[in-house]
């Protein structure tokens, strides 16, 4: 029979002690980076299974989100963090913001590929397993008489200039995910080096994950650098795409966890259960969802349409080190605003320079104008800091302030050391442009 989840022993608490009717409203805050089209689907359906309970989503980027939950904590107001990125998760944890929960749900497996479904500590829960990789638009490709891209690095190519999107690290949980495998998969100086050249042919850095797919749905770029969910969704609902998993990727769990003081805790705990239940999981297939369940028995039935992330083929060349991208979290996101998202106009003038002077000098080689394309190349390459340094805690501890644009200010140490990134960056690519302009001219 369906019921109030302690709705009686509440009435009767609050009967007895006083309580003025408000205090006796069942509630469930959910802080989270889901869209609409995924978290509206759970609320109705855990409301109509527990009458009693409202549930409130508080909608926010997973930075944001894990801000949020830290700036409340002397105050706290949230129940639950629902979110993709476990290195989010990593950093609450760290903060002492968790709280840990046993999950009773059976049938679960304790790894995807070869990373942990939940937290080995105890404190957050994976739901769903996700990977990264690009979508695509099959009718703007075939407009535009483009090959469909297989690995990262068809995205550097120079036939896709001007036709590829992605959001910032710095604005999205999931892109955080996919630029730090990348460079966790190729090593931190090919990682970036190939993260700079798919950026010079960006049309656009989106303001967030979900104008991606929203971007290639509509088919105002060609191509999309996302979560996995977003391509299989999007297809589900008829757009004309999709999507592929790179060689270079991984294999993580979405996520779940009980905020530290949370003032709904025993509807959290339901929440959680529900989630990982049959009947939760099968929600995941809902087509404008889409997401990979973390109950293997689905992918013999009503989940056979999606990638089985259980059986090996998807993610098997990177073993992620989430403790690895927590420690340097909001250094990787300041570096990708300060070299990418804030340069994007410079890295797409000298990116377009190297890609005219590479097609001069195929049609006419010179040894010469190849040495200042090699130097072009390079320079755009060039970092302001080596790995070691990333992995720095005391160096890493000075990013803390996010920006939501390259006006925003930041203020002590993390303002210089970006304005020298930043001064290095504006530098190296009007050089590399100008040196490729004289190439090509050389190859004329």
């Amino acid at each position: 029979m369906k019921r109030p989840i302690f709705a009686a022993l509440a009435v009767a608490a609050g009967l007895a002690a006083g309580w003025p009717a408000m205090a006796m409203e069942d509630k469930l805050v959910i802080v989270t980076s889901f869209p609409k089209d995924l978290t509206g689907v759970f609320k109705k359906a855990f409301e109509a299974k527990y009458p009693g309970v409202k549930v409130e989503m508080l909608k926010k980027k997973t930075t944001a989100g894990v801000k949020y939950i830290q700036e409340t904590a002397s105050n706290n107001t949230s129940d639950l963090f629902w979110a993709s990125a476990p290195d989010a998760f990593e950093v609450l944890k760290g903060d002492g913001l968790l709280s840990k929960y046993q999950v009773k749900a059976t049938g679960i497996p304790d790894k995807v590929g070869a990373f942990p479904i939940n937290d080995p500590d105890g404190y957050y829960k994976g739901f769903a397993a996700s990977g990264y990789g690009f979508m695509w638009n099959t009718r703007y490709l075939k407009a535009k008489k483009l090959p469909e891209p297989k690995e990262w690095e068809d995205l550097a190519k120079p036939v896709y200039f001007g036709h590829v999107g992605m959001s910032a690290p710095s604005r999205s949980g999931t892109t955080h995910l996919t630029v730090e495998t990348v460079l966790q998969g190729d090593g931190w100086e090919k990682g970036w080096a190939l993260w700079k050249r798919i950026a010079g042919n960006f049309k656009t850095v989106t303001e967030r994950s979900f104008g991606v797919p929203s971007g290639v749905n509509s088919g105002d770029f060609g191509i999309g650098i996302v979560i996995d969910f977003f391509g299989f969704s999007s297809k589900a609902t008829g757009y004309p795409v999709e999507f592929r998993y790179p060689t270079v990727t991984t294999l993580v769990p979405a996520n779940i966890a009980i905020v530290k003081n949370a003032p709904h805790s025993k509807n959290a705990a339901a929440f959680i259960e529900f989630l990982l239940s049959a009947d939760g999981q099968k929600l995941l297939l809902d087509p404008k969802i889409q997401r990979l369940p973390v109950r293997p028995e689905l992918y013999g039935g009503p989940a056979k349409h999606l990638p089985n992330p259980f059986t090996g083929g998807i993610g098997a060349k990177v073993k992620f080190d989430v403790k690895k991208s927590k420690a340097r979290y909001n250094l990787v996101n300041s570096m990708f605003d300060v070299m990418i998202t804030y340069r994007l106009d410079d890295l797409r003038a000298a990116t377009k320079a190297i890609h005219a002077a590479a097609t001069a000098l195929a049609n006419k080689p010179n040894p010469e104008a190849q040495k200042l394309l090699d130097e072009a190349r390079a320079l755009v390459a060039k970092l302001p800091i080596d790995e070691a340094k990333s992995l720095d805690p005391a160096f890493a501890a000075i990013f803390k302030k996010k920006r939501k644009k390259a006006t925003d200010k930041v203020t002590g140490r993390q303002a210089e050391v970006e304005q020298q990134w930043d001064a290095m960056v504006k530098a190296n690519y009007a050089k590399a442009k100008e040196l490729a302009e004289k190439a090509a001219a050389m190859a004329r």
